[in-house]
């Protein structure tokens, strides 16, 4: 009988294993994959994941990926003027001064392996239902690789295992409302022309309220991709891949890849955001990550917020272990704690997603931004997760901008 049992190795499931482990607590961790595996993704690490591996120890090995270091940020606006962020010149000196773009073959691969070392692990397990005990959820069961079934048990079952997650079907808990998910578009490319130290965010006519996005990913390599809400994108009858390619060759873009070359097809894959509170636990059982829909509205960064995640459940977990109590009265203090972190973030990200539907008000608040330091230095620090992202909703912040 396990501590815990962790659906989905990636970022929520490893980092809930790690803080488990610190915590004294025995867990089992699960994939259906064979790591390394790749995951679709934009790859970039927020100022919220660089600062969650420095508290696991993990951070001083991240140089030694194949990746990029992050300085700068730049948000390109409908009419393509441009505002460059610098990091390095946020407002808190003891956070990050840098980001990372890391495949997600590699940084999952990484993350993966550190929990191994302290954590049970079995990859190749396909979990296909979960073991309940009347209405308490008590285990899981599924097929190896070899076809061979198996059952485990555990007091608690954490579902991080993303967005069609099946602790989340099997526990009746399954969201997939358009109007709260995004889908994204991503494509390795090599060769593209003025690419260093900085991630882009191009807020184009043809992506609006999502945007293209062009991160540097290490060797020549950058990942491109394009984003947009499902329903709107459903009901535009938009297809994707013809609107990254018609982006791409656009006067705007195209001398940057007029040498380039495509590494592989373009794959796409759904973002469930945090713009509603979803159900994520019940009788012996809590939901991390995408599949509790922990998706940033506005960035469509989700490493994050799973990682966090992941630290509020080994903390539950441990709590309802000393109590021997798994109920969903006692598992809700993880929604309570979860949202209590997340909620104003998350509330002020959807704000932010709405008032990205007008070009207008992006081609202004991008282009002033642009020209006013102290404004610049304010979402700098917002990027590292120094400032509350809050400010952003704060009606003197686009005062600011106005008179500036």
């Amino acid at each position: 009988m396990y501590d815990a049992i962790i659906v989905g190795a990636g970022p929520a499931g490893s980092s809930a294993a790690i803080y488990c482990n610190k915590l004294g607590l025995n867990t089992l961790l699960l994939d259906k994959s064979i790591f390394p595996r790749d995951k679709i993704c934009g790859d970039a690490l927020s100022g919220k994941s660089v600062k969650i591996l420095e508290e696991l120890d993990l951070l001083q090995d991240l140089d030694k990926l194949d990746g990029a270091i992050i300085n700068r940020i730049i948000f390109g606006n409908p009419n393509h003027s441009e505002c460059e962020l610098h990091l390095n010149k946020s407002l808190n000196k003891r956070h990050i001064s840098h980001g990372f773009v890391i495949p997600r073959k590699i940084f999952d691969n990484y993350l993966f392996k550190k929990a191994s070392d302290v954590s049970n692990v079995v990859s190749g397990f396909n979990v296909d239902d979960l073991i309940y005990d009347k209405s308490q959820v008590i285990g899981v069961k599924g097929k190896s690789t070899t076809g061979e079934s198996k059952k485990y048990f555990g007091n608690i079952v954490l579902g991080a295992d993303g967005p069609y997650s099946i602790v989340s079907r099997k526990s009746g808990l399954y969201n997939s409302d358009m109007n709260y998910t995004a889908v994204g578009l991503r494509c390795y490319y090599e060769d593209i022309e003025d690419l260093t130290d900085q991630i882009e965010l191009h807020y184009v006519n043809e992506t609006i309220p999502g945007y293209f996005w062009i991160f540097p990913a290490g060797n020549k390599k950058a990942n491109i991709g394009v984003g947009l809400l499902k329903s709107r994108a459903k009901k535009k009858k938009y297809n994707l891949q013809q609107i990254l390619m018609q982006v791409i060759n656009s006067k705007n873009f195209k001398h940057r890849f007029k040498n380039s070359k495509a590494l592989e097809k373009p794959k796409g894959w759904n973002l469930p955001f945090g713009n509603t509170k979803r159900g994520n636990h019940g009788n012996g059982f809590l939901l991390l990550g995408d599949a509790a829909g922990l998706v940033d509205p506005f960035t469509g960064e989700g490493i994050g917020n799973a990682m966090e995640s992941g630290k509020i459940a080994a903390d539950i977990v441990l709590k309802a272990k000393k109590i021997n109590n798994f109920s969903n009265q006692i598992l809700s203090e993880y929604d309570k704690v979860l949202w209590e972190y997340l909620g104003s973030e998350l509330k002020t990200s959807t704000l932010l997603l709405k008032l990205a539907h007008y070009r207008i008000l992006l081609n202004f608040v991008i282009d002033r931004a642009s020209r006013n330091k102290n404004i610049k230095n304010m979402i700098s620090g917002m990027l590292a997760d120094e400032v509350p992202k809050t400010e952003l909703s704060n009606p003197m912040f686009y005062l600011k901008t106005l008179f500036s």
